[in-house]
Formats: C-alpha cells, sequence, structure tokens
C-alpha cells in the first residue's frame, strides 16, 4: 500500500473540505477522532460479528471494504492532523481472538490516542487498523483501490454540496 499517495490524496481532500466550509482555522482533530470512532461502529455494524441474538449474515464484502475504508480516510486525516504523513512498515502478526475482541481493540487504540495525540498512539491505532483489515480478509492492493474510489466520491460529493 502506497501510504505516500495516501496521505496526499487525502491532504488535498481535507483542505477541499476546510476551505469550502470555512473551516481552515477551526480545530478538527476532536470531530475527527469521533468520526473514526463512528465510521468504526459503522463497519462492526455491517460485520454484525457481535450481533450474537440475530442470524442476519454479514453485509457483501464490497460494503464492508467501504466501510472499512471509511476508517482509512479519518486515520490518514488524523495523520495529517498530528504531522505524521510518512510512509510507514506495520508487522501484522495474527491474533488468535475474534473478530469482536480485534475491534474492541481498535476502539482502545482510538482511546489511546485520543487522550496523547502522540506519534507513538497514532502508529498503534494505524497499526491496529490495518491489522483488522486483515482479519477481514483485505489484501493491501484492495484497501488501496477501495481507498482510492472512496475518495474520488468524497470529492464528487463536495461539489454537490453535501
Amino acid at each position: 500500500m502506497n501510504l505516500l499517495k495516501l496521505f496526499e490524496m487525502q491532504k488535498d481532500l481535507d483542505s477541499k473540505i476546510e476551505k469550502q466550509h470555512g473551516l481552515e482555522e477551526e480545530p478538527l482533530l476532536e470531530k475527527k477522532i469521533l468520526a473514526l470512532l463512528v465510521e468504526v461502529g459503522e463497519l462492526a455494524n455491517e460485520t454484525r460479528c457481535f450481533k450474537f441474538w440475530s442470524l442476519k449474515p454479514p453485509a457483501e464484502t464490497s460494503v464492508i471494504l467501504e466501510e472499512y475504508v471509511d476508517g482509512i480516510h479519518f486515520i490518514l486525516s488524523l495523520g495529517i492532523e498530528i504531522g505524521m504523513t510518512e510512509s510507514y512498515e506495520f508487522e501484522l502478526f495474527d491474533e488468535e481472538i475474534s473478530l469482536t475482541a480485534h475491534f474492541v481493540h481498535v476502539y482502545e487504540k482510538i482511546a489511546q490516542f485520543e487522550k496523547s495525540h502522540s506519534e507513538e498512539h497514532y502508529l498503534e491505532l494505524f497499526q491496529q487498523y490495518l491489522l483488522l483489515g486483515k482479519v477481514l480478509g483485505f489484501s493491501a492492493e484492495e484497501i488501496e483501490a477501495a481507498y482510492v474510489k472512496k475518495n474520488e466520491v468524497n470529492h464528487d460529493r463536495q461539489k454537490q454540496g453535501y
């Protein structure tokens, strides 16, 4: 996955949104953290991994991937907010835990980052989210392609006054 490319694409989108909505001087970090929390919840909802009371199957893989890359958008945007826009190498070790537990770990990493805004906690969050993508069965190439596609959709939405 070409993170430098994705960071550049996200910077462009963030800049467009901030200019269009007059937010250049607004502190947005807290709002972006909340947006990420919501997106992770939407992703979990589509996987239905925690819905022990329901027999309904998960959403189609394409829907889950689109929800997943919504989270990538906000993670990249958070990195931009704290000056983390380089390419990083992440080691994605499989853990023998449930998908639900992986989601809980992502929430824990978001909470740690929210408290510190540190580079260390940002990288841990990004790594944990990428591990979640791996557990969901997505390759780096699939994630990047879906990100590019959704980024274009987000640009179009801004043109239409979303």
